[in-house]
């Protein structure tokens, strides 16, 4: 969610008149675009903040942004602790950016503008899309839920959602351009459409994607498990191009602490609710989140979500150590758990995990996956000498590609026969064929776009010998 915000500022930006600094150039102005789903984002921001406190000192007129939801949360303390941040906007008014940018450059002093309700959704913004081939759209903005450790809803405000016709008309648009790939965005995707009064909204509009020409993967994220219904389970069994991957997240196996979350679902209905999917789609890829060592967690109640590890058998899982937020409930919660009992607990999580998606990886090796060829996804690619991509249950997929065949594009497809699997990838050295793609045709046109243009740019400045990377991030909520 977090990442299509920043494409949203992107675009907003590039329609005012600014353009992206090319990699290694100072920019002129910075943006930040934050979360506050966990302490180590406040740690980030101030850190870099700090960094490029004397960069703009010697680069008169540049320009630094703090927007997203710890903008929305600390409000006027970011100005207090780093008094040459010029801009501070939040999650309802990412719109303000370019005014707020140029009041700050004419009046010479910082702006802070914080809105407590949303004024535009936000997908009526320009949006400058990071990839041609794969793309977010989102389904509705805010949440409805009261989980105690989650600051979401304080910052995100309740839930809005769009209405049915305009999101199938941006994913018609999209599809039209050539991406192949839609992810739908919400922070509780399958209450979708409770704000106009159809519980079935979710699942009609999963199958109205189905009849989208050129549309060949939609995705979800994140569902929550209260929510969860059959029409959904067989709107993904029977739609063709929704794959079967699913982000369930589970934050905890023991009925106790989910009631101290104020997750309003137990264990069995979670269980239930894999043991449909499954039913309905046994290739079925399933992913989670899940939360150690919340205030009260004992020793029984963290067995009872390894437990659940091992039953679920999941494709793969965010797994977080509780952090303190300021403004929930969770945080004035008696009992919390000493620190290091919370580390040894997460490691044995993450251990186990990754067992259990070590062995749910290796029963694919020798079958042939379809991968979407994607940019940026194998760190090691250049090394390896492959390619990498998404298969269409989402897993990481890395492949190589025999001399002679054609090099496939981001965006095209390749169907190859997995060799090796990992906990967190798998590995196919055995190539199938390749699908040249309108994606790849869009991709390609984006290489032949010129690199730099006249005008401000945006971005981070080089620091020192390596540069700062921006603190954007996806949270995985639900």
């Amino acid at each position: 969610m977090n990442v299509h915000d920043s494409e949203r500022l992107r675009g907003l930006l590039e329609d005012a008149g600014y353009v992206r600094a090319p990699e290694g150039d100072e920019a002129d102005v910075v943006v930040f675009n934050t979360c506050a789903v966990r302490e180590n984002a406040d740690n980030k921001l101030y850190g870099n903040l700090g960094h490029l406190a004397p960069v703009k000192a010697r680069k008169p007129g540049m320009q630094i942004a703090v927007g997203g939801c710890l903008a929305q949360k600390d409000k006027a303390s970011i100005t207090r602790k780093a008094p040459w941040v010029d801009v501070v906007f939040g999650t309802h008014n990412i719109g303000s950016l370019p005014v707020l940018l140029e009041r700050a450059r004419v009046e010479q002093e910082s702006q802070v503008e914080i809105l407590e309700s949303l004024d535009v959704f936000p997908s009526t913004l320009p949006t400058r899309r990071e990839s041609p081939y794969s793309a977010w759209v989102s389904v509705s903005v805010g949440c409805n839920n009261t989980c105690t450790f989650c600051i979401v809803p304080a910052l995100r405000g309740r839930e809005k959602d769009r209405r049915p016709g305009e999101i199938l008309a941006e994913v018609e648009a999209l599809a039209a351009e050539g991406v192949l790939e839609v992810t739908l965005l919400g922070q509780n995707v399958n209450s979708y459409g409770v704000e106009f009064g159809d519980r079935y909204a979710f699942s009609k509009l999963l199958r109205a994607c189905g009849s989208v020409d050129g549309l060949e993967r939609v995705r979800f994220t994140s569902p929550h498990p209260r929510d969860f219904t059959a029409d959904v389970i067989e709107a993904m069994a029977e739609t063709p191009n929704v794959m079967h991957s699913l982000h369930m997240p589970l934050q905890s196996g023991s009925d106790a602490v989910l009631k101290a979350m104020r997750r309003s679902y137990r264990r069995d209905r979670y269980l239930k609710i894999i043991e449909d999917v499954r039913a309905a789609m046994p290739d079925a890829a399933i992913t989670t989140d899940i939360i150690v060592g919340f205030p009260g967690e004992t020793e029984a109640d963290f067995q009872g979500t390894l437990d659940v590890v091992r039953e679920a058998r999941f494709a793969g899982a965010f797994t977080f150590q509780y952090s303190k937020r300021p403004g929930t409930p969770a945080e004035s919660m008696e009992n919390q758990v000493p620190r290091e009992v919370v580390q040894e607990r997460y490691e044995r999580l993450v251990a186990l995990q990754d067992d259990m998606a070590w062995a749910e990886n290796k029963q694919l090796v020798g079958q042939s996956v379809e991968v979407l060829v994607a940019e940026g996804e194998g760190r090691k690619d250049a090394s390896t000498r492959r390619l990498s991509g998404r298969a269409r249950d989402n897993r990481l997929v890395h492949f190589a590609v025999p001399e002679g065949v054609e090099t496939p594009r981001p965006g095209d497809l390749a169907t190859v026969e997995v060799t090796y699997a990992a906990p967190h990838h798998l590995v196919a050295d055995t190539f199938g064929n390749l699908r040249r793609t309108r994606a790849g045709d869009a991709w390609a046109r984006t290489q032949d776009e010129p690199t730099t243009s006249p005008g401000v740019m945006l971005g981070m400045p080089t620091l020192g010998a390596k540069p700062l990377e921006p603190t954007t991030g996806g949270c995985q909520i639900g």
